[in-house]
């Protein structure tokens, strides 16, 4: 059984880059860690980790190893949670990555209630619109929206929204109402991605839309909406209140696209964290009967 020993350290090497982080990390001295992975690298005949003065890296081996000896450490984590609790009472520290309005003001507050009921577990949030590198950021999932590309993950639907079209009376005043989205070519538009998708009758309709305000930020984008700006095409829910107040008028009804969705997005492994399984489940169950 000793060609097990090290792939614990190693596998905490590559995630925290480096000896003494990897140490801390496992309750342990740095000497020890190193002395498993050298143990371990001369068991396989091969260098797993180049080390500089100031970084340490995997070689194109370790790599590979490292790949496969995460699925299996965090396998035995998974059982080890499971016999140890029958209560699953979590810990360790739960990364997840988001972005928009949506996760900031619903997921949040569900994964605040989930963090509530595991006092041994730690949280962490970061908002980024980007796609996550999970391999190497460590996040446990992600809360995305709309179309997905990266086939090798698993997504799992969280809600279904739609979108709405807005402007400020103040625009409408001094730019008629559009009728039908062909007519945005000739409007000022506030834009997060400029290309918009509405619904038309039986089809999809998408079209490359001019910005007069463009930003990756859902408040930047509310903000200049009202400001009198241009029209606003984003999920429901980040303009119906303000449409229904008066601030601001809805356009293009009809058109609105009603099959946007907010997703879960995780590393399509065959074990994941007890943390991060929960989580998931406890998010699907929260947003079973959401309306937007």
């Amino acid at each position: 059984m000793d060609s097990f020993d090290g792939i614990i350290e190693f596998v905490a090497v590559a995630e925290k880059q480096g000896f003494s982080a990897a140490a801390k990390e496992l309750g342990c001295s740095t000497s020890h860690v190193s002395r498993q992975i050298n143990r371990l690298e001369q068991r396989l005949g091969t260098a797993l980790v180049a080390r500089t003065t100031r970084l340490v890296s995997l070689t194109q081996a370790g790599s590979v190893y490292y790949q496969q000896c995460r699925e299996l450490v965090s396998g035995l984590q998974q059982v080890n949670e499971q016999v140890s609790s029958q209560q699953y009472q979590l810990s360790g520290t739960l990364r997840v990555s988001l972005a928009g309005t949506f996760a900031e003001k619903h997921v949040v507050p569900a994964l605040l209630t989930f963090a509530q009921r595991h006092p041994e577990l730690q949280l962490q949030l970061q908002f980024d619109s980007d796609m996550v590198n999970f391999v190497e950021s460590g996040f446990d999932f992600a809360i995305r929206l709309g179309q997905l590309q990266d086939s090798g993950l698993v997504a799992r639907k969280l809600v279904r929204r739609s979108m709405m079209a807005a402007a400020s009376p103040n625009y409408l005043q001094r730019h008629s109402a559009p009728s039908h989205p062909e007519q945005l070519r000739h409007h000022h538009c506030i834009v997060n991605h400029d290309h918009w998708t509405f619904h038309e009758q039986q089809r999809t309709l998408t079209l490359k839309v001019t910005p007069r305000f463009q930003s990756n930020n859902q408040h930047a984008l509310v903000a200049a909406c009202v400001s009198g700006l241009g029209i606003a095409y984003m999920p429901k829910s980040n303009l119906a209140a303000l449409v229904n107040e008066g601030t601001l008028v809805s356009v293009l009804e009809p058109f609105w696209f009603q099959e946007i969705n907010s997703w879960v997005v995780y590393p399509n492994r065959q074990f994941l964290p007890a943390r991060a399984r929960l989580a998931i489940d406890y998010l699907l169950e929260y947003f079973a009967d959401w309306q937007e």
